[in-house]
């Protein structure tokens, strides 16, 4: 990382959006001790979507019906396919981030730890770095297109210790605005794609723990996987762009700063929406409170469980008259007839 080459020439543009960026931090800090029990709340909703959206950006995806129990943390089940194991194992990876009291530091050992626990639940193959070579293909197109081919296994591992270097050094010194440097490690190890499988979501993970280290912390309250998830298409176009010539290091990093700014910034904008409803939900009854959780905040498909994290101090008894109303009314329907308290329920399209 030439710090004078990569960030001599950085757009006016972005020095909007960081400043947005340091607001949001700002403001976050504030709710932080004024509403700890709402945001306690957002984020337990925000970590599902994360653990979901991240997964199927590489596409792991499990049955909507199976995902709340999968989600629980610590819990190992009777996994139904691959698909599951990895989506638990990307779980206990974000749990292990969220919820350190200290955040480690980033080091070579650290992500491969990472990694060991996105595929703690398969047959192996965590923990490793690549051992054969990992192109970077797409198929769009209807065939087999390489997009970008990384350094090879031999090269992975000293390119990744001098990256987690250059980074640290960076970050001790202060040489750029703590984004520039998120944006700018990740781009890199992207690049290095160091692992064999796995390389996306360890790139999102870091990320995160990166943003959270450097006092950011959107991703606990709105899902920055999810925007990611939702932009895909442009999320792999800035990384294509920001990769060009990068063997050569001639590379640029901006449309991929540009792109994860832009990110941060929506993720900002709907965190600050997000406090500014639940906050309005107090001058409303319990059962209103509910309703309009269930309405507008909550998963498409939920359980009591989720009601009751998001709204503490409601009664179960409150909550189940409210469903019953509500399917009724036709509002939600319930994904299964067991009728058990874990049993899931889904807003209809007339809800929706």
């Amino acid at each position: 990382m030439n710090p004078d080459r990569t960030f001599g020439s950085q757009p006016t543009r972005l020095g909007v959006a960081l400043a947005r960026l340091d607001v949001g931090r700002g403001q976050e800090a504030l709710y932080r001790d004024q509403l700890p029990e709402l945001l306690g709340a957002l984020a337990t909703e925000t970590r599902i979507a994360s653990i979901k959206a991240s997964s199927a950006m590489e596409g792991v995806t499990v049955d909507p019906g199976r995902m709340s129990g999968l989600a629980q943390p610590g819990v190992e089940r009777r996994f139904r396919n691959r698909n599951e194991r990895e989506f638990a194992g990307y779980r206990d990876a974000i749990d292990e981030i969220m919820r350190a009291t200290e955040l480690e530091t980033v080091t070579v050992p650290y992500i491969l730890h990472l990694h060991r626990l996105l595929f703690r639940y398969t047959d192996g193959g965590g923990g490793r770095l690549k051992e054969q070579e990992n192109l970077i293909a797409s198929h769009e197109k209807g065939h087999r297109e390489i997009l970008f081919t990384p350094p090879s296994p031999r090269e992975a591992e000293s390119l990744l210790v001098g990256l987690v270097g250059a980074y640290a050094t960076a970050s001790d010194n202060q040489i750029a605005h703590p984004i520039l440097l998120v944006g700018a490690f990740v781009l890199d190890f992207l690049a290095i794609h160091p692992v064999l499988d796995g390389n996306g979501r360890l790139a999102r993970l870091l990320t995160t723990h990166l943003l959270l280290q450097a006092g950011y912390g959107v991703p606990r309250y709105a899902s920055v996987e999810q925007r990611m998830f939702d932009t895909k298409n442009a999320y792999y176009a800035a990384l294509y762009q920001s990769q060009l010539q990068w063997h050569e290091g001639e590379h640029s990093i901006w449309p991929w700063i540009d792109y994860l700014a832009i990110t941060l910034g929506e993720a900002y904008d709907d965190f600050e929406q997000r406090v500014s409803s639940r906050r309005n939900l107090g001058s409303l009854s319990k059962q209103e409170r509910v309703r309009e959780y269930v309405l507008h905040h909550a998963p498409k498909v939920f359980r009591m469980r989720d009601i009751r994290a998001a709204l503490p101090g409601i009664s179960d008894q409150t909550i189940r008259l409210v469903l019953r109303s509500m399917r009724t009314d036709g509002l939600i329907a319930p994904v299964d007839e067991t009728g058990g308290p874990e049993s899931a329920w889904t807003r209809t399209d007339a809800a929706d």
